[in-house]
Order: structure tokens, then C-alpha cells, then sequence
């Protein structure tokens, strides 16, 4: 009889090592290799000889495309974020850090499309069925028809969905504490994690019903497992947030039927989630205009245009290194902006503390914010609060040359419907309306941005001295 034979799986990127190790070589990670038995616990034995298969039909690129068929929640942040609501036969990922509402938003939309008549079945494998009750009586979602059941065992779930009327959505939470009959290892590790997901795939492609899971994630934000779980399933989906703040953004990383750059913003209540449909007033609600060092940047999520305020703070230092501290933004891409300023503009922040922070909470990705940045930073190093209503939005190279953006059009109309009027954007912009109305300040390079904040200075100090 053959020898058993086993493997070393690493549990956060899944790379498979010949013996134990206390440090992956993969992802470098400390104690994260587990012992596991490929075969299942079956033990070794004689090869199966593989079987013959059978030939698949072939087809062209050219014919008719239709539609992905879906099934809209009635939640329109949500159904935003999907590409138009959950495709049947798909599966979706949900993670988010603990506690920040990835039950309640899944709880709220079965029970929407549940009252819209759809058959929903959400399966627990962290709570009972009270609990989950008590959740459902909280968001006011206790007299829809969604069917509840707490089972972990992949098997027994999969018997459970086979039965009656097919299911239109199945809610899983959370695949981590899904095990399966067949591997012969702990719930939570990489054989048995990634068993689940391919069974309930599997069911999914078979059946058509939309599936949705949820996974925890890492002290790094990730989530948890191999990234082989990620690439499986048809669409990611991150909750983010922070507990001191109200809102929940939730949004795209991987979607095969829609935009990966999407975002909904929900707000946190005692009622559960509530959808917020202009996320600028959120974001500028306690906004103080007479405040150097701020300015607000009109940027783009998706299709959405959104209005946030960056602050800045620049102060004196006394250590020997200053202090370069960032929240919401790319440390790395302030570091260049402040050598752009000081190589190419003459502003010397060398001997100065800089503080950089993203109203509200929110995190910036797109380089467009570059010229709000800059204009937030000499802002505040010359304290002159700059003008009330104007956005700021506009990529900066190493040269100092403001780049254009896209979406120029959608970002001004934006702007306009909040009660700003003026905007400072790059020139030769290609969606650039005609317009303008000379409320449009058109910058070329860094050193003309700083030109106009030092002339604005000097215009105010020349209107004090008359008085």
C-alpha cells in the first residue's frame, strides 16, 4: 500500500511547501503553514486511472450577445455597486473588518427582495437563528419571507438548497466556517475554504441562483485566505469605513458583469443601513470656509463625481526630521508633491511638520487630487483661506505641469449643483465646456497655481492697508 501523502499549505497565500516552515516563502508570513492531506483523509493508494472526456462544442466570437439576467434589490446604492442588481448564476464576495455591516446590509437587501416575491435563503454559520432574528426585528425586516437556517457543512447546505422552488439568492455567511465531508481538515483553511466555494459555484452555475459570500478579512484589510478564492468567484465587493464616522462606503474591486470602479455610501443608523444619495453634502457637511489650508477636490468614483475637502496643516518643526503624517491619501504621492513644490515653485517646506487629512474619512485614489493637495498645502504655509467656492482637481507631473483629467464635464456639473462656482482645473481639458464664464482658472504648471494663491495674499494685504 502506498504511503499517505501530505502537504504543507500556506493558510494566507496558499502556497504549497514540501515540510513544515515557521516563515512562508510565498508572502513571507510567520506561522501561517498547516499541515493537510490533498486527498481528502481518504490515505494513499493506487492512482485512479483519469477518465476520458467528452469533446465540448465550439463556437465563434460573432453571434448575438444578450444581457445578464438580474435581479434588482430595490436598495440603489447596492444595486450601483453590482452594475444593475445580482446576476443570476453568479457568485459575489463580500468582506469588510468585523462589525461594519456586512450582515445588515445583506440582511436589508434579502428582506427587499423578498417583499419583491424572490425565494431568499440566508444560511448562517457564525450566529443561531435567533440571533439572526433579532438582527431581522432591529432593521425592520422580520415580516418579509426570507428562509433562515444555521448549518456549516457544505453537504447538508447543498441538500437543503436542492429541495423545492429553487432559490433566487443565497446568502452564506461566512465561507470561512464552511467544512465539507470530503477534506479532511479544519474549518477556516485553505482546502476547506477553497472546497466551499467551488461547491457553491458549482450550484450556482447549475441552477442559476446568485450566491453571495461573505469573508472576513486581515489586520491588513484583505481578505482572508488565498487570493485563488478572489479569483473563483464573479465579483468582489469591499465594506469600508471607519467606527468613528457615520458612513459606509461600499465598493468594486472585481466585477465580470459591471465597472470595477463603483461605489455606494450608505450611512449607519439605529434602523440599520441608510442609503445616501449625494455623498458631497456628507462629506462637506461641517466644512469651515475661513480656513486656510483647506480646499475642496472634485473627484470621480466610478461614474459618480464626488466633492470632498482635503486639509492640510504646515507648521514649524523642531526636530531634526520633519514630521510627514497622511490619512486618506497616498504617502508617497505627497512626498513628490512636496519636491514638485519646493524644486520647481520655491516653497520650502524642508524645515516644517506637514499634515495631510481626507475629510470624513474617505480615501482618495485617482491622481487627480494632486492639485488640490497642493493647493490645501500653500494654503496653509501661507494662511490664506482660499476662496470659498472653488473646487481644485488636476493631475501634477515631476516637470510641474498640470496634466488634464477625465471626466471634466461631470466634475464642474457637480460642483455647480452644490453652490460652487469657480473651479481651478488643468488647461486643454478635453471635455472642457465653452461656457466657462471666466469662473474657470486654467493652470498650466504648479509654479502658475502658487502665483495666483501669492497674488490673492497680496491683494488682500493691499485691501487692509487701504483701510
Amino acid at each position: 500500500m502506498a504511503k499517505a501523502r501530505t502537504q504543507f499549505i500556506c493558510q494566507n497565500c496558499g502556497t504549497v511547501h514540501s515540510r513544515w516552515a515557521g516563515k512562508c516563502d510565498g508572502c513571507g508570513e510567520w506561522n501561517t503553514i498547516i499541515e493537510e492531506d490533498p486527498t481528502g483523509g481518504i490515505g494513499g493508494g493506487p492512482a485512479r486511472a483519469p477518465k476520458k472526456g467528452r469533446p465540448v462544442a465550439l463556437t465563434t466570437l460573432s453571434g448575438e450577445i444578450e444581457d445578464a439576467p438580474r435581479i434588482e434589490s430595490g436598495i440603489s446604492e447596492l444595486d450601483r455597486v453590482t452594475g444593475g442588481g445580482f446576476v443570476r448564476g453568479s457568485a459575489l464576495l463580500v468582506g469588510g473588518d468585523p462589525g461594519i455591516g456586512k450582515s445588515t446590509v445583506l440582511m436589508q437587501a434579502a428582506a427587499a427582495l423578498s417583499r419583491r416575491k424572490h425565494r431568499v435563503i440566508y444560511v448562517s454559520g457564525e450566529e443561531a437563528v435567533a440571533q439572526v432574528r433579532l438582527r431581522a426585528q432591529r432593521l425592520g425586516a422580520a415580516d418579509s419571507d426570507v428562509l433562515l437556517a444555521a448549518e456549516t457543512n457544505v453537504e447538508d447546505i447543498l441538500a437543503t438548497l436542492s429541495e423545492g422552488k429553487r432559490p433566487d439568492l443565497v446568502i452564506i455567511d461566512s465561507i470561512q466556517t464552511l467544512w465539507s465531508d470530503t477534506v479532511d481538515s479544519a474549518p477556516g483553511t485553505v482546502t476547506q475554504v477553497r472546497t466551499g466555494v467551488q461547491a457553491m459555484i458549482r450550484f450556482a452555475k447549475q441552477t442559476g441562483t446568485a450566491i453571495v459570500l461573505v469573508g472576513h478579512v486581515t489586520k491588513e484589510g484583505q481578505i482572508a485566505g488565498p487570493r485563488v478564492v478572489e479569483h473563483m468567484v464573479d465579483a468582489v465587493l469591499y465594506f469600508e469605513g471607519d467606527r468613528g464616522h457615520h458612513y459606509r462606503i461600499l465598493r468594486t474591486v472585481k466585477n465580470r458583469f459591471g465597472a470595477t470602479d463603483e461605489i455606494g455610501v450608505f450611512e449607519m443608523s439605529d434602523s440599520g443601513l441608510r442609503e445616501v444619495a449625494n455623498p458631497s453634502e456628507l462629506f462637506l457637511g461641517e466644512r469651515n470656509e475661513k480656513s486656510p489650508g483647506a480646499a475642496v477636490f472634485a473627484g470621480m468614483e466610478g461614474t459618480r463625481p464626488l466633492l470632498v475637502e482635503v486639509q492640510a496643516l504646515v507648521a514649524p518643526t523642531s526636530l531634526g526630521t520633519p514630521r510627514r503624517a497622511v490619512i486618506g491619501w497616498d504617502s508617497a504621492r505627497l512626498s513628490m508633491i512636496l519636491a514638485v513644490l519646493e524644486a520647481h515653485c520655491g516653497v520650502r517646506l524642508g524645515q516644517h511638520d506637514v499634515y495631510l487629512n481626507v475629510a470624513g474619512g474617505y480615501r482618495i485614489s485617482e491622481p487627480a487630487a494632486d492639485l488640490a493637495v497642493a493647493s490645501a498645502l500653500v494654503s496653509s504655509l501661507a494662511g490664506l483661506a482660499l476662496p470659498a467656492d472653488c473646487v481644485y482637481f488636476g493631475e501634477i507631473s515631476l516637470s510641474g505641469a498640470v496634466r488634464p483629467v477625465a471626466h471634466t464635464a461631470q466634475r464642474l456639473k457637480e460642483a455647480e449643483k452644490l453652490g460652487f462656482s469657480r473651479a481651478v482645473l488643468p488647461s486643454a481639458s478635453p471635455d472642457l465646456p465653452k461656457n466657462g464664464n471666466g469662473r474657470l482658472s486654467e493652470m498650466e504648471t504648479l509654479p502658475d497655481l502658487v502665483a495666483q494663491i501669492a497674488g490673492s495674499r497680496r491683494v488682500l494685504q493691499q485691501a487692509e492697508e487701504a483701510d
